[in-house]
């Protein structure tokens, strides 16, 4: 195996970043075209009525993980109220008679 003295950075690596960033690029481009063949008002119209929606689904994922902080902080009081009730049982029951 060659060893290499160079700490320069991974030819691969950049090479794959390179690549990535290409892509993004091009994603990037092919976006702003779907905008740039509509008229002016209405490219940013449906803009806008995108940016709504997605700002109401992010509201809903919002108010899912609320409920589901709710719950999880819910089941941890009804496991200590079990747990409580379980060593009160323990502690009141009376011995077995053998």
């Amino acid at each position: 195996m060659q060893e290499t003295t160079e700490s320069g950075p991974n030819p691969e690596a950049t090479s794959e970043s390179n690549v990535m960033n290409e892509l993004c690029d091009a994603l990037r481009y092919l976006g702003d075209a779907s905008y740039a063949i509509l008229p002016k008002d209405l490219a940013h119209n449906l803009g806008d009525l995108k940016k709504s929606f997605l700002s109401t689904i992010r509201s809903f994922i919002d108010q899912d993980i609320q409920w589901v902080e709710a719950r999880v902080s819910g089941g941890d009081r009804l496991r200590e109220e079990w747990a409580q009730k379980c060593r009160d049982k323990s502690e009141g029951a009376p011995e077995p008679v053998n």
